[in-house]
């Protein structure tokens, strides 16, 4: 056969067979009364369902991601206390949850390049930026009165972690889940850091002395990094026929982004949705407690927020899964969402627990359930 008249690749190249690379796509495709998986096997026979390691890294993802919360999150719930214990104002104990933002939006550039490489490269990175950042943390406050700049450096450490861990779903989720479980296994890994929020705001009340809190942390932290050295880099088989499909290289794909004008939409209605959720789980004690409301009441009010919605997200993410009704769901939520903020303007003025943990309930199910399928959303859009 001359060089004519094979067939070609999506490149140009053909195949050993002589088959197209679109048909050798489709070939591979399950029919639609078939799970995307039933078809695929390890090279020994086994089923991939029946001993893939998906379950273990959604875990390790899990934990990860829970514990670079309950850091960011670890002084929040007891501001007033803490500011007593290292002798500084409320405002600097405000600015340990904001630098750890901040190191978010530091790094970003370090994580697109890493994710790009492999899921792996950034799980490794994370832990290692937790590990340390805890423990000096942990360090700072065991001091004699405490270190302030010390547990500022360990907070901007294991806000170093966050990008690494948060932007990773949907690639993680692109690499080892079917087409079918895609949202579902986002929502797992994405919604673990708003648990250990609500974690951070119901039990670090209740934990001690500041030292003891940041202890307690920097333990938990270190456990969930453990798993990070078993996940493997990729599954043994591509878990569907997309997972193959070759991804377009970072700086092409980052100029087609800076080209596309759904990009911006999506970066700056993302954005303000993110920001009003960090904002107000950060500041939910000092919002409260000028009227009357004490640091374990808050935390109660931020726990509601974050378990009601992680119980709506987990009921909603399979329906939306199934369904697709992607826009409309969006829609839908961004309602509530947008009317659950103006409504807790007044909520503490009723000086009543009723109102604002009635609200909060309303805006977490509301947000939580939007995380799972903006995050799937957003990349189709682009």
């Amino acid at each position: 056969m001359d060089e004519a008249s094979q067939p070609r690749n999506s490149d140009g190249s053909t195949g050993k067979d002589g088959t197209k690379h679109q048909e050798r796509i489709e070939e591979t495709r399950p029919a639609d009364n078939e799970h995307p998986s039933s078809n695929l096997a390890h090279r020994d026979g086994t089923p991939v369902s029946e001993r893939s390691p998906q379950t273990g890294g959604s875990g390790g993802w899990w934990n990860r991601s829970q514990a670079v919360s309950w850091d960011w999150l670890t002084f929040a719930p007891v501001s007033t206390t803490a500011a007593e214990y290292f002798d500084v104002t409320e405002s600097a104990i405000n600015w340990l949850s904001t630098a750890f933002m901040f190191s978010f939006v530091a790094i970003s550039p370090a994580t697109i390049w890493t994710l790009n490489r492999s899921p792996k490269h950034s799980i490794i990175v994370a832990s290692v930026l937790l590990l340390l950042g805890n423990w000096i943390r942990y360090a700072g406050t065991k001091a004699e009165r405490g270190i302030f700049g010390l547990v500022m450096f360990g907070q901007i450490l294991t806000g170093l972690a966050q990008p690494f861990v948060l932007a990773a779903p949907t690639r993680y989720s692109d690499l080892w889940f079917t087409e079918s479980g895609r949202v579902s296994a986002t929502a797992v890994a994405s919604l673990a850091n708003p648990f250990g929020g609500a974690l951070a705001q119901l039990i670090n009340p209740f934990l001690g002395s500041v030292p003891d809190i940041v202890l307690y942390v920097s333990i938990i932290a270190t456990v969930a990094t453990i798993p990070s050295l078993f996940i493997p880099a990729k599954p043994p088989t591509p878990p569907s026929a997309s997972s193959e499909i070759p991804k377009v290289a970072l700086v092409p794909s980052l100029k087609e982004c800076l080209r596309s004008p759904p990009f911006y939409i999506v970066f700056v209605t993302f954005s303000v949705y993110v920001g009003s959720f960090n904002s107000f789980s950060s500041l939910l004690n000092q919002i409260l407690y000028p009227y009357a409301y004490s640091e374990d009441e808050a935390g109660i009010c931020g726990a509601i927020l974050i378990v009601v919605g992680l119980v709506t997200a987990a009921v909603l993410s399979p329906v939306f899964d199934r369904t697709h009704a992607y826009l409309a769901g969006i829609k839908i939520l961004c309602t509530f969402v947008a009317l659950a903020y103006i409504a807790l303007i007044w909520a503490p003025q009723t000086r009543g627990l009723a109102a604002p943990y009635a609200l909060s309930a309303i805006e977490g199910a509301a947000s939580f359930a939007l995380l799972p399928i903006s995050l799937e959303t957003n990349g189709l859009s682009i």
